[in-house]
């Protein structure tokens, strides 16, 4: 790897000295466990100038989960999320989604926020600068193509592949911004708008986030909804290190034998973490072959087939629907 380019490290203590530090510095990064950006930064990726490392405001680092609520900070370890007692109990779905990021170190340095906020990437995006400009720079680098879609007319299609936004979709999660503005509170879906349309109209891989200048993730909050049973999982190359070829997320309920809600989330697939949209009507019903033929065909019509891994956008998209019907079988059992 190479050697990492001299930049400035801020260290506030409080979430107002986080946004005047964003404030003084538009352009710093910021920095939670740096499982990611140090190495996008040692790649030659990114090379920003300041850094403010978030981990030292304390009131970012809770955890409360219990059988009323979920309320998480974003510089919370994802090692703490997975072993904590209340996510165990009460959100399976999050601590599952936390417990299969990365390796075991990685899970001990990164954070809730900086897993939220991925980088999207794809196979011309995440690699060494020399690898880059031999094959030419893509579009969310310094070049003017996506190499992924060569005719998307100024499109990126870099996949977001954060575990734990699918996870808290399903959970039916709110986030929590702060910036020079103040403060905000949105669905948690709301702050991804990766749809890589070619209208114009909403973001693409290179635009995935709605944070405003200067905004900070503080924390995610969700209710908990009593008779909901949630998992993950999710394919990857390797069982260990690699981002997921395809994660999903699902939270059920059911009143008997009949399915009485159901949320399905995805990640590795599209621009953005995808909450399936159309289930409500695979509910009301039994969970027979004609439900999980809609659920299929709902995967298909949403989930992205792009070849943005080394993997075929077929192959992604067919293990997605794989999973969800795997899990929506499981759960639904009990």
């Amino acid at each position: 790897m190479e050697a990492l380019p001299e930049f400035e490290l801020l260290r506030p203590i409080t979430i107002a000295e986080a946004v005047a530090a964003r404030r003084s510095h538009p352009a710093a990064r910021l920095l939670g466990g740096g499982t990611d950006l140090v190495v996008n930064i040692r790649r030659g990726i990114e090379a920003p100038g300041q850094l403010i490392d978030l981990t030292a405001v304390a009131e970012l680092g809770t955890i409360k989960a219990n059988a009323e609520m979920l309320e998480i900070g974003a510089a919370a370890r994802l090692a703490a999320i997975a072993a904590d007692d209340g996510v165990l109990a009460h959100y399976p779905v999050l601590a599952e989604a936390a417990a299969s990021i990365a390796g075991p170190t990685h899970r001990e340095m990164g954070t809730l926020g900086g897993n939220l906020c991925l980088d999207t990437r794809c196979i011309y995006y995440n690699q060494s600068h020399w690898w880059r400009s031999a094959n030419d720079h893509c579009l969310k680098t310094t070049g003017a193509i996506c190499h992924v879609a060569p005719k998307s007319r100024g499109v990126c299609f870099a996949t977001f592949s954060g575990d734990l936004a699918p996870a808290l979709m399903v959970l039916g999660a709110e986030i929590d911004l702060v910036g020079p503005e103040g403060a905000r509170r949105m669905p948690l879906e709301q702050l991804y708008i990766g749809h890589a349309r070619h209208d114009g109209s909403s973001g693409d891989g290179k635009r995935y986030l709605a944070l405003l200048p200067g905004e900070i993730v503080a924390r995610v909050r969700a209710q908990a909804v009593p008779g909901l049973r949630s998992a993950y999982d999710k394919i990857r190359i390797r069982r260990s290190i690699e981002y997921p070829v395809a994660g999903v997320a699902v939270a059920l309920r059911r009143a008997g034998g009949v399915l009485a809600e159901l949320r399905v989330a995805f990640t590795g697939t599209n621009p953005r973490p995808v909450l399936l949209a159309g289930t409500e009507t695979l509910c009301g019903g039994a969970l027979d072959e004609p439900a999980f033929a809609r659920l299929d065909a709902l995967v298909r019509d949403q989930v992205m087939a792009m070849k943005t891994t080394f993997t075929p956008g077929h192959y992604r998209r067919r293990m997605a629907g794989v999973l969800a019907r795997r899990l929506v079988m499981k759960l639904f059992a009990g």
